[in-house]
C-alpha cells in the first residue's frame, strides 16, 4: 500500500486546513519518521546507539532537538545502501536518479512510486492554476535534463501521471536541454496547441525565448506557463519573461522548486510566496523583515508536512523526509531560514500590506495557502552554478594543474556567476598569472580549451548541456597579475567561489 492518501485530499487541505493543523501535522510526521526509521532502518538504529539516543524517550520535538544531526559523510557514505533502506530490502521497484558530488563522481539515489506521486500532486496543482491549462490542448515541453538525472524524469513521471490520472488534455514532448529541438518544437508543433508550458532551467529558457524572437517565432501568440527548478533566480528574470512573452498571470503562471537530490523537490513556490518576493524586491523592510540582512536572492517556497519538514540552526538548513532512504534531521548543505504563515502575515502588516486584499486585488486569493514557508539562498559547500548545473572549484583545479597551464598560471582562481546586459547566464572564471608573467592572448585559448575538456570529463550534465549549446556554455576568462588584490589577495584562504 502507498502511504501517501488520495491527492484530491491533499489539494483539498492545502485550501482549506488552517496553519495550526500543519503545525500539527509537523510535529506528527517528524516524531513518526523518526521512530519508524529507528525501528526499521537499521543503519540508523546503529546511528542512534553510537550517539548514546534512546528512541523511547523522544516524544516530542523539544526532545527532538537531542537527536543528532545526519549527512552525506557520517551517515549515507557510512553505511551500505542495504542498511540505509527501509528494512533492507531492495526487492521492489525503485527507479535510480544520478547527480555530480562534491568531486565530480556521480552520487546515485533511489526513488519509489509514492515519490512521484507526491511530485504529481504539486504538478497536478500548477496544472489547476490556470484553466486553460486543464481544458486544453496543451503541450508540456521538458526542457531539463534527461536520463539519469532527477529533475527532467521527475518532472516527466510526475506530469505523466498527473496527465493520466485526471485525464488532462496534455501532451508531452521530451527534447531535454537540446535547444534547437525545443525551437523546432515551438516553431513547427506548439502552434496546434492551445497554451505551451516550458519546464526548464531558467538559463535555457531564456536562450530559449531570445533565440526564438530572434528567429522570427511569434511566441507571444501561444499562452505561456513556466516550470523551473535548479537555481533561485530574481524578479528581474521573471519580469523579463513577462516582458517577452504572453502569460497572463505571472503570480500562477510561473513556479519554481527548491529541490535537493536525496528528496526531490522539498518545496515550492506558490501565487502566495510569489507576491511576496515581489513585494520584498520593492520593499527593502519587507526583504529584511522576512531574510535578514543578505544581499544575495532567495527562493521562497512553502512545504507539505505531509512529506517534508524543515529546522533551521545559526541560518543551516535540515530536513526531515520519508524516502527509499529515510533520512531524519539531515544536514542539507543549505543557508536560510523557516517562516510560519502567521509570521510572513506580521512582517507584510508592519510594513502596511494587508495580505488579503493583496491576494484579492491580484485575484489569487483561493491560492493562498496556510503552510508553512521556507526560503534558501546559499549552498553551504560553495560551487557556482551554470544553467542549473553544479561547477565545483575541483573541477578547475584539476584544469589548471595541466602542464602547458602551469607554465604561466598559479592555479589560484575565482568562480562568478554573471549575467550580461541581456539576462544570458555566464560563468566568469578569474584567474591568477604566475609572478612576473604578462597576459598573452594565446593564454587564453590554451586554458578555455582545457577546462572546457576537463568540465567535459568531470560533468556528464555539463557535457550534454555543451553538447547541445556549444560555445554558450564555455566560461568567461579573466587574467589577473601575480597577487592582485580584487581576487588574491595573500596570506589569506583562496575564496574559490563568489556571489555576484
Amino acid at each position: 500500500m502507498l502511504e501517501i492518501g488520495p491527492p484530491y485530499k491533499i489539494l483539498k487541505d492545502l485550501k482549506t486546513k488552517k496553519e495550526g493543523y500543519w503545525q500539527q501535522i509537523r510535529e506528527r510526521e517528524i516524531l513518526k519518521l523518526f521512530h519508524s526509521t529507528s525501528e526499521r532502518v537499521l543503519a540508523y538504529k546503529d546511528f542512534l546507539k553510537k550517539h548514546k539516543i534512546d528512541p523511547g524517550k523522544i516524544k516530542t520535538l523539544k526532545d527532538f532537538e537531542l537527536v543528532p544531526l545526519i549527512n552525506k559523510n557520517n551517515y549515507l557514505l557510512a553505511y551500505p545502501y542495504g542498511k540505509l533502506v527501509w528494512d533492507s530490502n531492495i526487492k521492489k521497484p525503485i527507479t535510480i536518479h544520478s547527480t555530480s558530488g562534491s568531486t565530480g563522481e556521480p552520487t546515485y539515489f533511489q526513488r519509489e512510486l509514492k515519490f512521484d506521486l507526491r511530485r504529481e500532486i504539486i504538478i497536478e496543482n500548477f496544472f489547476r492554476y490556470n484553466e486553460i491549462t486543464i481544458t486544453g490542448p496543451t503541450l508540456l515541453v521538458i526542457a531539463f535534463g534527461m536520463g539519469v538525472w532527477s529533475a527532467g524524469m521527475g518532472i516527466y513521471n510526475a506530469s505523466y501521471l498527473a496527465i493520466n490520472i485526471n485525464k488532462f488534455p496534455i501532451s508531452i514532448i521530451s527534447p531535454g536541454v537540446n535547444k534547437i529541438e525545443v525551437l523546432k518544437i515551438l516553431r513547427k508543433l506548439a502552434p496546434n496547441f492551445k497554451q505551451v508550458i516550458i519546464a526548464g532551467y531558467p538559463p535555457l529558457v531564456k536562450d530559449v525565448i531570445d533565440d526564438a524572437l530572434y528567429e522570427g517565432i511569434n511566441i507571444k501568440k501561444f499562452d505561456l506557463r513556466f516550470i523551473f527548478t535548479g537555481e533561485t533566480f530574481t524578479e528581474e528574470f521573471r519580469n523579463y519573461l513577462l516582458d517577452k512573452v504572453r502569460i497572463k498571470n505571472i503570480l500562477i503562471d510561473t513556479m519554481n522548486t527548491y529541490g535537493t537530490s536525496e528528496l526531490g523537490p522539498v518545496a515550492v513556490e506558490t501565487p502566495l510566496t510569489i507576491l511576496v518576493m515581489k513585494l520584498a524586491h520593492t520593499h527593502q523592510n519587507i526583504f529584511r523583515g522576512l531574510f535578514g540582512d543578505i544581499i544575495k536572492t532567495p527562493t521562497l517556497a512553502q512545504y507539505i508536512p505531509y512529506f517534508i519538514n524543515f529546522e533551521c540552526v545559526n541560518r543551516e538548513l535540515f530536513f526531515t523526509g520519508d524516502n527509499t532512504i529515510p533520512l531524519v534531521k539531515y544536514q542539507s548543505g543549505d543557508h536560510g531560514g523557516i517562516l510560519t504563515f502567521k509570521q510572513l502575515k506580521e512582517i507584510l502588516s508592519e510594513n502596511g500590506v494587508n495580505l488579503e486584499d493583496e491576494a484579492k486585488k491580484l485575484g489569487i486569493s483561493k491560492y493562498i495557502y496556510e503552510l508553512p514557508l521556507v526560503f534558501v539562498y546559499e549552498r553551504k559547500n560553495l560551487c557556482a552554478t551554470l544553467y542549473g548545473i553544479l561547477i565545483y572549484p575541483e573541477f578547475i583545479k584539476t584544469a589548471l594543474f595541466d602542464k602547458k597551464l602551469s607554465r604561466f598560471l598559479t592555479s589560484k582562481f575565482t568562480m562568478i556567476t554573471k549575467y550580461d546586459r541581456k539576462q544570458n547566464q555566464y560563468l566568469e572564471i578569474n584567474l591568477e598569472l604566475k609572478k612576473g608573467v604578462g597576459f598573452k592572448k594565446h593564454y587564453e585559448k590554451i586554458a578555455l580549451k582545457r577546462i572546457v575538456e576537463v568540465l567535459k570529463e568531470k560533468s556528464s550534465e555539463f557535457r550534454e548541456l555543451s553538447d547541445n549549446l556549444k560555445e554558450r556554455t564555455y566560461p568567461k576568462l579573466v587574467f589577473w597579475l601575480y597577487e592582485y588584490p580584487k581576487y588574491f589577495t595573500p596570506g589569506i584562504k583562496q575564496n574559490w567561489v563568489k556571489k555576484a
